[in-house]
């Protein structure tokens, strides 16, 4: 992979950063629980942070990236995604926002796979890894919030 695709690559990972904070900062305005809009407001600032760690790529070339491994425990990948609304229910965003992080691992992980230099595939697979941390985290909510437990 020759730099021009390697910048085409990161400019379209950097839009779907854009794409994600867009997406949290809305549901976060539009929702009414205020632990649901402190969780998107602060995802909206992780995505924020993502975009900048790959802007720093195009600007200043790449760095070594350090991120604990998390596991992707799948809860709700077979759940269907519900509309976004101005009365989003905490469950139904957390589900949405569950998909978003899925689609985000997925793409990051894809781009892994097809990278031919080491250094650019661990970039890839540490985004990877982020995206599938906040899913892992949203996971862990929507299993405390859809199955509570009862003693």
């Amino acid at each position: 992979m020759n730099q021009e695709e390697y910048n085409k690559i990161i400019k379209l990972a950097i839009d779907r950063e854009v794409e994600a904070y867009a997406f949290y900062k809305s549901v976060a305005d539009k929702v009414k629980d205020p632990n649901m809009k402190k969780l998107f407001t602060e995802l909206a600032g992780d995505e924020t942070s993502h975009r900048n760690l790959l802007q720093g790529y195009l600007e200043k070339g790449h760095k070594d990236l350090h991120f604990s491994a998390s596991k992707d425990y799948k809860v709700a990948d077979t759940l269907p995604s519900p509309p976004l609304t101005a009365d989003l229910k905490p469950l139904e965003g957390l589900v949405i926002a569950i998909k978003k992080e899925l689609e985000a691992m997925q793409m990051y992980t894809q781009l892994a796979n097809i990278s031919d230099d080491a250094p650019q595939k661990k970039v890839f697979t540490e985004l990877a890894s982020m995206e599938r941390g906040h899913k892992s985290r949203l996971e862990d909510i929507y299993t405390n919030m859809a199955f509570p437990e009862a003693w």
